[in-house]
């Protein structure tokens, strides 16, 4: 008897959903590791250049030394590449790279000056013409979320550590906490680039955590 194309679909696509726990976050990590590594291994090397571009440092950055900047800078990227090298505490550092490519993004890569979406979209490109150039930053920034939102995958220590602790199961929950908590990821790095809207989103996740708590007491 013929298997219908819809079951075979279906059975692939549960292969795929399988290794997919395996190989893809294995990828992300590898080449976000290297290129995190290679930019803090360069600034370790290198001098502080960041006096020059101190003023265009988003809140509250823009307030810390330059010294200080630099060496947050370097060492994030170094023990955050190592991090996802290893798959070790992968979203907590997946997220503070998030952020250290936000400031990045503002400081460096973002428009000096830009009123609507369509000039905005003028800096999507990798070499700066004089309209930025946060092209690259945002890829990383989107290989980035699937960690911080799916985690190391099953090839990290962080699932060795996970079995080892019993926690062999575990299921995703899509209530208003984790929206909320969504919203706060996005928001906070976002807020760094386009402050009203990143706010906006990062006060709706507060808004969302606290509800959810509220109904539960």
């Amino acid at each position: 008897m013929a298997i219908p194309l819809s079951e075979r679909w279906t059975a692939h696509t549960e292969r795929l959903d399988g290794v997919g726990e395996w190989l893809p976050p294995l990828g992300l990590r590898l080449i976000l590791a290297w290129e995190f590594w290679e930019a803090g291994v360069g600034k370790l090397r290198g001098e502080n250049w960041f006096a020059g571009i101190q003023s265009n440092f988003p809140f509250p950055f823009h307030l810390a030394p330059p010294d200080l900047n630099w060496a947050m800078a370097t060492w994030f990227e170094i023990i955050g590449a190592l991090a996802l090298l290893l798959g070790l505490g992968t979203r907590f550092f997946a997220f503070t790279l998030l952020v250290l490519t936000a400031v990045a993004t503002a400081s460096v890569h973002w428009p000096d000056d830009w009123q609507t979406l369509a000039e905005l979209a003028k800096g999507y490109a990798i070499s700066d013409k004089g309209l930025g150039n946060f092209k690259l930053p945002l890829i990383f920034a989107v290989m980035l979320l699937p960690l911080i939102f799916r985690g190391a995958g099953q090839l990290s220590l962080d699932a060795l550590l996970s079995r080892l602790a019993g926690n062999h199961t575990r299921r995703g929950i899509h209530d208003t906490s984790a929206w909320g908590l969504a919203c706060l990821v996005i928001g906070v790095p976002l807020a760094l680039l386009i402050p009203v809207p990143g706010l906006a989103l990062a006060a709706a996740g507060v808004l969302m955590l606290g509800t959810h708590r509220l109904l539960l007491t």
